[in-house]
């Protein structure tokens, strides 16, 4: 037979009331931490998969004089009028471009902006952006 809560706790001393619940909070926090954990490994190995797959034709970059980066959870594709970059977080891709040229400081302010949720649409929006680039 299991006693009702009410009657467990008063059965129990302070002591072993507060070590239960700083059990319960610290099983809490390390299933947090686990759970953020998973999702940054996630997050950097599909930028590792969209890097792959540019980096997969150096001639196309080098053709379209394009350099290729990858930090964490960010992969940019540099050249000297503009920035195509894609940042993975929270399982969502932020696709954006920014145009150097008309900049004022280093870091250029994006132009435009998508988020996306897998790596194939970030590589459909990476291109549109770059063909808008070209044109």
């Amino acid at each position: 037979m299991t006693l009702p809560t009410s009657q467990r706790i008063s059965a129990m001393s302070f002591r072993q009331v507060f070590d239960a619940e700083r059990l319960k909070r610290e099983t809490e926090r390390r299933a947090r931490d686990d759970a953020e954990r998973a999702r940054q490994e996630a997050d950097e190995a599909r930028s590792l998969q969209l890097y792959e797959i540019l980096a997969a034709d150096p001639g196309f970059l080098a053709e379209k004089k394009l350099t290729l980066e990858h930090t964490r959870y960010t992969v940019m594709l540099e050249h000297t009028d503009f920035r195509l970059r894609a940042y993975f977080e929270d399982a969502q891709i932020n696709v954006t471009a920014a145009d150097k040229r008309s900049a004022t400081t280093i870091t250029a302010a994006p132009t435009k902006q998508e988020f996306v949720d897998s790596v194939e649409q970030a590589l459909v929006v990476l291109a549109q952006y770059l063909a808008d680039e070209t044109v």
